[in-house]
């Protein structure tokens, strides 16, 4: 294999490698500019502090109201199962999430992990996608704080006059001013660091989780001392039938979705590689756990088909003689709110430097404050901006497209897995200032390649590893250089083979679950498309199984972190869940994200594309960087 300039914008600047050009895991780029003095994100995180980040953002107001809705219209006394199912349909991408996290830890998440795994292209849709998602979502947050902290002050509509919704006819909007002042407030805490804006979001989150504790305590002594009449319904544990149940577990999933914020302060943690893989796996556990808890009380309370949709766990205190309990739950509920808006504006700022820092946005995002070390600008924009939108816009209409970015970074993640095991990127981008020492060794390595005679010095590099002392492959010993050709050839197969299972198998989910969520095809092509998907599916998924992965997948990124399990499977079923779910999110839904996609490839056409950091790269394969940086340095790297 010899030197590819598919990274350079000016000898290709409209062709497709642009998109499928991929940034290295800790590359000597990102060394080269942490040595330059660049400033970095404190690092003050610990797995305690990821647990209250991942909790507080993950459990939401929405639990408050899902248990009721849920258990009327699909699950009944099955309401726990659901949660189960969909706490476990969680695990899976946390953890993907959990190793990409520990061998790639950095404040880009998703979007960095399909950058070194996939390509610039994937990397742009997800981190574009991310930037509304966490807009919308902090938005939609803060408006829904307004009515649930105005219970405290009377009853709805009973803010004070300066905090209280107005309705401006001749805009015929609704301004909430506040979700605004609260969207500044948390705005201003991020502003100061991310040990104190931490801190903060902890003692919240405790308080929430005391709340749901006196739910499932107080709740659980109403039960035993009522006979746990909501599961002694006539219509049975299933009410809906078992697709209820697993329809309920479809709508709660979106309950779990937080964890993956823990990600984005990666570069924060001060040990990435232990406490990231632990602080999602913990958050998970504890969501899951709190959920199902809750569930199983509030289902034995009342029987599921008496539940108020709105306030499902306040009317169950309410039917049993205590009123004061409303102000407890309702208490919860904001506290919750104020826990997910922190965890809404927290990852954005982040997300938009580590895309800064690769050229595709500005690099006004990527600036450190000295002092709180964090993007303060970028978390600026992005608080402004969530405090407009909350301020004149009811987003409750928009908040489907919050689960577009979640889903989809889930997706990508568990491909990045595949690839990483199976196909791991095999080049390394060098920066321009090397490009004086590849031109040299480009014939050496290229006459290596011919079967011509290495350089003494030169001796002993192949193209798969670094060689170490006494691991010498020449000429002058033709057996071994034989065993060594035909190694490169088998290997070529294998990740040829490989790279076309993986995307079998995505093809076929995607054929399977459009097919089968689309009720409108005649019976014909419903069977035959959902046969194809199948057969695609399966194929990819047995060869995936048969094939060994790569050799090289252990020292990719940081070695010695989590290794996630049951690979293939574990992925693929990650993707298959995934995929499910965003096709029957809605054609409204994916009508408005697709707008803002279309603008999305608009500004990386024009921008994101030429300025991109790889633009002027040059891509030669691993173990020839390696020789590369020591002939140019003179000592090894």
């Amino acid at each position: 294999m010899g030197f590819q300039g598919s990274g350079s914008g000016k000898e290709r600047p409209w062709r497709i490698q642009s998109l499928m050009r991929r940034k290295q895991a800790d590359s000597l780029l990102d060394r080269a500019k942490t040595d330059a003095g660049a400033s970095q994100l404190a690092k003050e995180l610990s797995v305690f502090q990821l647990i209250g980040i991942g909790v507080g953002s993950t459990i939401g107001a929405g639990v408050y109201v899902l248990v009721g809705t849920v258990a009327r219209e699909h699950s009944g006394p099955s309401l726990m199962l659901s949660f189960l199912i969909a706490g476990i349909a969680a695990a899976l991408a946390a953890f993907c999430y959990a190793e990409l996290a520990s061998r790639c830890p950095s404040a880009g998440s998703a979007y960095h992990y399909s950058y070194i795994c996939v390509g610039e292209g994937a990397a742009w849709l997800i981190g574009w996608a991310l930037i509304l998602e966490y807009t919308i979502g902090g938005s939609a947050v803060a408006r829904g704080i307004s009515p649930n902290l105005a219970l405290f002050f009377g009853g709805p509509n009973s803010l004070p006059a300066f905090l209280s919704r107005v309705y401006i006819p001749g805009l015929d909007v609704v301004v909430d001013p506040c979700a605004a002042v609260l969207v500044l407030i948390v705005t201003g805490l991020l502003c100061l660091g991310i040990k104190e804006s931490s801190s903060v979001q902890a003692v919240v989150t405790s308080l929430n989780v005391c709340v749901m504790l006196f739910v499932i305590i107080v709740g659980g002594y109403i039960c035993f001392q009522s006979g746990w009449v909501g599961y002694s319904v006539a219509s049975g544990f299933f009410p809906h039938g078992v697709n209820g149940m697993l329809a309920g577990s479809a709508t709660v999933f979106f309950a779990y979705i937080g964890f993956d914020i823990i990600a984005s302060t990666a570069e924060e943690v001060k040990n990435p590689h232990r406490d990231l893989p632990l602080g999602i796996a913990m958050s998970v556990s504890i969501c899951c756990l709190l959920y199902m808890m809750v569930s199983i009380v509030v289902v034995g309370m009342v029987p599921y088909f008496s539940m108020d949709p709105d306030t499902p766990i306040s009317s169950a205190f309410v039917e049993h003689g205590m009123h004061w309990a409303m102000y407890v739950v309702s208490a919860g509920a904001v506290l919750a709110l104020c826990s997910t808006l922190l965890g809404s504006i927290l990852p954005q700022p982040r997300i938009l430097m580590a895309m800064a820092r690769d050229g595709l946005l500005p690099s006004f995002f990527s600036d450190v404050n000295e002092r709180s070390q964090v993007p303060v600008k970028g978390t600026i924009i992005t608080g402004v901006s969530a405090a407009i939108l909350a301020f004149f816009m009811d987003v409750s209409q928009l908040s489907g497209m919050v689960s577009v970015g979640t889903l989809l970074a889930f997706t990508i993640v568990a491909i990045s897995i595949l690839i990483l095991r199976y196909i791991p990127p095999d080049e390394v981008p060098l920066p321009p200032s090397l490009h004086q020492s590849i031109e040299p060794l480009y014939f050496i390595f290229s006459g290596e390649e011919n079967d011509k005679e290495l350089p003494k010095d030169l001796i002993g590099v192949n193209d798969n590893e670094t060689q170490s002392s006494g691991d010498v492959t020449s000429i002058d010993y033709p057996l071994l250089r034989k065993d060594n050709n035909l190694y490169k050839v088998n290997e070529l197969k294998r990740r040829k083979h490989a790279a076309w299972s993986i995307a079998s198998v995505c093809t076929g989910i995607l054929i399977l679950t459009s097919s089968a969520s689309t009720s409108s095809l005649p019976e014909y092509l419903f069977y035959s498309a959902c046969s194809l998907g199948t057969l695609l599916f399966l194929a990819g998924l047995l060869v995936l199984s048969w094939i060994e992965q790569d050799g090289d997948r252990h020292s990719f990124g940081h070695a010695g972190g989590f290794i996630c399990p049951l690979v293939p499977f574990l992925p693929v079923c990650c993707i298959l869940i995934n995929t499910y779910l965003l096709i029957n999110l809605g054609a409204d839904t994916w009508l408005r994200v697709s707008v803002w996609l279309l603008i999305g490839v608009f500004v990386y056409a024009f921008y994101g594309r030429s300025h991109s950091s790889l633009t002027d790269m040059v891509y030669v394969p691993v173990a020839r960087a390696h020789e590369i940086h020591r002939k140019s340095t003179g000592h090894a790297v």
